[in-house]
């Protein structure tokens, strides 16, 4: 029987994302500082919870690439927000399935409710009216994987 990596994922203090991927003894750990990334969505006007997701998902293909380099990627995620996903300020992220290269990933922290990205009114109140699912299929560029595994292999 197969051990199957584990990635993990995990809310910290409220102020950052922490992606760790894992297989046996080696794991890579990468880390989304939420007050840093916010301030600069902000300064450029960008709607941070889009922007946010698009990081996110880099994060986690880039934390799997350095544990298992591999071509495909694919992630499945549903999301609910207070608010069509530019305009939200609070978003629950659920994990359904990863997968890169046919090798499926047990997720530890399929849930992560993130708060915080634009101001509102009541932030106590939780009131999800969007939900969108999201089935990925992110590519490594065949440069960049060459890269991967030659930091793997070294």
């Amino acid at each position: 029987m197969a051990l199957n990596p584990v990635l993990v994922i995990k809310v910290m203090d409220g102020n950052s994302v922490g992606v760790r991927a894992r297989l046996k003894d080696d794991y890579v750990e990468h880390e989304i500082v939420l007050n840093s990334v916010l301030a600069y969505y902000w300064a450029n006007d960008f709607p941070p919870v889009v922007k946010f997701l698009e990081l996110f998902e880099s994060v986690i293909k880039r934390t799997i690439n350095e544990l298992m380099p591999h071509k495909n990627l694919n992630l499945k995620y549903e999301v609910k927000a207070d608010a069509k996903l530019e305009d939200a300020s609070e978003i629950e992220i659920n994990l359904i399935e990863v997968e890169a290269d046919g090798v499926g990933f047990k997720i530890d922290g399929k849930q992560l409710v993130l708060q915080g990205f634009r101001n509102t009114d009541n932030p106590e109140e939780k009131n999800y009216t969007f939900a969108e699912s999201f089935d990925k299929n992110i590519e490594t560029p065949d440069i960049v994987l060459k890269k991967y595994e030659e930091m793997k292999n070294k």
